[in-house]
């Protein structure tokens, strides 16, 4: 479900309308695992168009099960060399926005790196009518304690009124990379 909303901005005498809380759909899914959607159906709610009576639905939850691990990849735990950390999605309207506020992201320690991910479609309901729009994601690895000052940095820099910020938790990855995380972004 997402929540959109359409906002004037004024350049020149010009009006342009913008709709700014757009969706993060699949990302959402993968990023919460198909384990803790999957406890939530119970085989009495097992409906045909569900992605449960999909035949690769199995697969998919072994591929991204909370349960599976790695010898390569850690918890978040205390006494680690990591600190707890986010993934940020940010919607911005072409390239050349989301590159410049990409770049004072990262110039500002406010997170590790940035992704850029074009050709991303906004579907959402707006005044009654479903509309869509050309975006790009940005997808900002950061520590969690950095959501405040980057939220801040992100509503500053944007040409969005109400830009799009959503946060969701790392529960773990690479070490090595989470270290890097740790020492490439400010405390």
């Amino acid at each position: 479900m997402a929540l959109s909303l359409s906002l004037g901005s004024r350049i020149g005498s010009s009006v342009l309308t913008r709709r700014r809380i757009p969706f993060v759909g699949a990302f959402c899914v993968l990023s919460l695992g198909f384990s803790s959607l999957s406890s939530s159906f119970s085989s009495s709610s097992y409906k045909p168009g569900c992605a449960q009576s999909l035949s690769f639905a199995p697969l998919l939850r072994s591929r991204f099960s909370s349960k599976a691990s790695s010898s390569s990849s850690i918890k978040m735990e205390e006494g680690s060399n990591t600190v707890p950390s986010i993934v940020v999605y940010v919607t911005v309207p072409n390239r050349e926005a989301g590159k410049k506020l990409a770049n004072s992201i990262v110039q500002e320690k406010l997170a590790a790196c940035v992704n850029i991910v074009p050709g991303v479609e906004s579907v959402y309901e707006w005044e009654g009518k479903v509309q869509s729009d050309s975006e790009e994601l940005l997808i900002i690895k950061t520590r969690q304690s950095l959501l405040e000052s980057l939220t801040e940095h992100v509503n500053a820099n944007h040409e969005y009124d109400v830009p799009e910020v959503i946060a969701l938790p790392i529960t773990g990855g690479s070490d090595k990379y989470l270290e890097w995380l740790k020492n490439s972004t400010r405390n």
